[in-house]
Parts: structure tokens; sequence; C-alpha cells
């Protein structure tokens, strides 16, 4: 179910009135429970059981940990988070198991060819596995008694916590330690509303306007259509495909702040205006911050961080990026885009060691475009997922300088992408306090207006794919 879909509308339209009403105060988790489930379902039910499944285990595990045996506390934790990596790993990468290792040849070979992705799979698990990590180490449950002694209640509180519709499919990924604490009964006169519209309105801008309608022209990236465009071409649909993949996952996770501010609870910002980053650290601390703070915390600092010397940190950089990388998809070239991520942050850290340069205006400027350039490059491996046709692709780039340009998909891709490139400049101008939030609403309104006239034929969320 797309977020801008009729039934979608519905769904919220019905669950918010429910939701507020006296008579169902005392229910509000319940209700939240129901449509989320609902949600999760709508396309494919059979794939909420393994929804429900993955709960269970969490919910067990970290409710053992708790108030299990404490000599089994390691043990317990230990097989929550091996259960969750395995169904990841089962329904994920089945299919990669059998094109690489079999050739996609044999019945194993076909079976696991057809095991299905569940939508949402890389998030939920993702946060099952932070809710038994937070439990094993009581850093923020053992004070705050977030997993409660009834096992009945500490089950309605994990489901919702892991299906609540807004982030359910597609992130923000949330931690259990920032979410379970916000579990308590809502009041209608408490929404923000000015936030709650604001959200909404650029979400849905971002989505609907840009993202929906630059995919109709970054759609002849795919192999071998590329092959007859021109090298100014090909470069304006990367430049393109860069915005679009901004507009469209940060549209998602600016809409699921929103909703979830309207039932009376905060995501964490998922995005913070990363193509302004002169660096690539700075990059991994504004795109997808969830994911970048998930990583962080429960992977890269559990591996040594960089406490245990230079060496080890660049090891610690690759493992934690490679690792990034294959968790968006069931594809190589994902693993090689992490890895190519940890490698400038390698280099970065190696550099930033052993030298120091000056800072300004100017070299801001200049890494600005050198660190944009290559973030745009790197998505390739996202569009193609087949690592030879981003070889091609870049090889096309190289030698059809000759070729004749498309000055339609030029035109329309720079037209469509302008609003993040604007997005970008006035977050810039703001920062440097030319500009006031007087005027605001006039940019709401006018983003309102186009999604009302302009918006793009529906597409799927890219990130739906992990």
């Amino acid at each position: 179910m797309l977020f801008t879909s009729a039934s979608f509308f519905i769904l919220l339209l019905v669950t918010f009135i429910l939701y507020y009403l006296p008579f169902f105060s005392r229910l509000q988790i319940h209700l939240l429970i129901i449509a989320s489930l609902i949600f999760y379902a709508y396309e494919q039910p059979i794939l909420l059981l393994l929804l429900l499944f993955s709960a269970t285990i969490n919910i067990v595990t970290s409710y053992y940990v708790i108030y299990g045996p404490a000599d089994k506390k390691k043990i317990i934790a230990l097989a929550g988070v091996i259960f969750n990596i395995c169904i990841l790993s089962f329904f994920k990468y089945s299919p990669l198991f059998a094109r690489t290792l079999l050739n996609n040849e044999g019945s194993i070979a076909n079976l696991l060819l057809k095991i299905p992705l569940p939508i949402g799979i890389s998030f939920f698990t993702f946060e099952g596995i932070s809710l038994v990590i937070d439990a094993y180490k009581e850093k923020f449950f053992k004070e705050t008694s977030q997993i409660p002694v009834s096992l009945v209640r500490h089950a309605k509180r994990t489901i919702f916590f892991i299906s609540f519709f807004p982030h359910l499919i597609s992130g923000p990924i949330l931690k259990a330690h920032d979410f379970l604490p916000q579990i308590k009964q809502k009041h209608l006169k408490d929404i923000d509303w000015d936030f709650c519209f604001k959200n909404l309105i650029l979400g849905y801008f971002l989505k609907m306007v840009v993202a929906d309608n630059l995919k109709d022209f970054t759609f002849w990236m795919r192999y071998p259509s590329f092959q007859a465009f021109s090298s100014l071409s090909l470069l304006t649909m990367l430049f393109g495909y860069s915005c679009q993949i901004f507009a469209d996952f940060a549209g998602y996770s600016i809409i699921a702040i929103g909703m979830a501010k309207l039932f009376g609870y905060d995501f964490i910002a998922n995005f913070n205006f990363p193509y302004i980053s002169t660096s690539f650290s700075e990059f991994w601390r504004r795109w997808h911050i969830s994911l970048s703070s998930f990583l962080k915390e429960y992977l890269y600092i559990p591996l040594g961080g960089n406490r245990k010397g230079k060496l080890r940190t660049y090891i610690n950089l690759l493992i934690t990026m490679f690792l990034g990388g294959l968790w968006h998809g069931a594809a190589w070239s994902y693993a090689i885009w992490g890895t190519f991520h940890g490698v400038a942050l390698a280099i970065e850290r190696l550099y930033k060691d052993n030298l120091r340069v000056k800072s300004t205006k100017f070299t801001n400027v200049i890494c600005g475009i050198f660190v944009f350039s290559l973030v745009s490059l790197g998505w390739l491996f996202f569009k193609l997922s087949n690592i030879h046709h981003v070889a091609e692709f870049l090889k096309n780039v190289a030698s059809n300088y000759a070729y004749r340009d498309n000055a339609q998909i030029i035109t329309y891709i720079i037209l469509y992408s302008s609003p993040v490139v604007f997005y970008h400049i006035f977050y810039l101008l703001k920062w440097q306090k030319i500009t006031t939030q007087k005027y605001d609403y006039i940019f709401y309104g006018i983003m309102l207006f186009f999604i009302l006239i302009n918006s793009g034929s529906p597409g799927a969320f890219i990130y739906f794919q992990f």
C-alpha cells in the first residue's frame, strides 16, 4: 500500500478518527497495531505471518534477557540476534546465494530463486535487533522499565514498535530505546499541526512532484537503452537520478515523520540536507541518519570503532560500509556501492590523520562538488544492479560525446531536479540568516499547488525493495 494511494488515505483517515475518539482512548495502541497490520498485509497477506514471527522472536528473547536466568542472559540475546540475521539472510540473500554459488542451476537454486522478498524486512529485522541488544545491555531499560513484567503487555508494545505503519515499509529505522518510552495515551489537543502540515506537504511534494516525474526520464538509464544517448544526456540523467533518489527517500521519511506526529510519536530526522556535504563523513551524518547511527552504534563501535589504532579503524570502516551496502539489496552491486563509500571514508580518514589543510569557502565549494559528484557516481550501482552495465554506462559517457543531445530529457531533468537544488540552497541561506521563516507558508502553498496539478504517475518508493 503506497502512501500516495487512495486506499492508504482511507485507512489513515479512519484510523485517525477512531484513535482520538474518547471511547477508544484506552485502545489507541490496539487501533494502531490493527491499522499497521492491515497496511502491511494489503498487497501480500501471507507475508504478515513473517512479520508476526519476527516480532514473536524479539518479544520472547528480549523479555527473557531481562527476566530469565542471569547466567543465560548472553546466550538468549545472542540467539535473538542470530535469529533476526537468519530471517533477513534467508528471505533477502537466498537468491543471491543461488545466483553466485549455484549458478542458477539445480532444484535447490530454483527453490531459492522463488523465495519472495518481503517489503520492509531490512527495517523491521534491524529494529528487532535493536530491541534485543538494548535489553541485553540494560543501558536504557533497567532503570526506566521499558520491558514490563507482563509478557502480554510487552508483546503488545513490541508489535506496535516494530509494525507502526509510518516507518514499517521503508524507515526511518527506529531504536527501541528511542521509541518505547513514547508509548502512552495521546490527546488531540497536543498535535503540533504546523509541524505535521509542513512535513506532509514537503514530503509529498518531493515524492509526487519531484521523484515521480524524474523517474520517467531517468528510466532511460537502464541497459541497453542508455547506449543511444549522448555523454551530456547520460550525465544529466545521472544527476537527475541523484536528485530522484534523494527526493524519493527523503520524501518518504519526511511523510513518515509527519504522520507519526499526527498520532503523537516522534521519529528522528532521517535526512539533513546531505548534498551540501563537503566530506564523506559529513554526508553519512546527513544521509539516511537512522541507518548511519544504527550501523555506528550496533556494528562499528562493537567492532572497535576508532579505539584500536588507525589500521583497525580503516578496516572497521570498510567492514561496516560493506555490510551496510549489502543490507540495501541482494546483489553484489550494493556491496560494491558500500565498499566504494567505505574506501572513500577510509581515505578521507587517512588524509585527515596525516594532513592539516585550512578550510576556506573556496575549498568547501570544491570539496562539496567533489563529494556530490562521487556520491552521484555511486548511485549507478543502485540503478544498474549488473556491474557490467555500470561499466558500460561509464564507457558510453566517455565515448558518446559526438551523439546528439536529447534536449527534451535534459530540460525536464533540470526542471524537476531544481527543487532539490533550491531546497539545499535555501537551507544554506537560512543557516547564514539571510532569509527568515515568515515566507515559509508561501513556499508550502506553492508546493501544495504543484502536488495537486503536476504530480507524476505513481511509483513505488525506491527503498521499498530494501
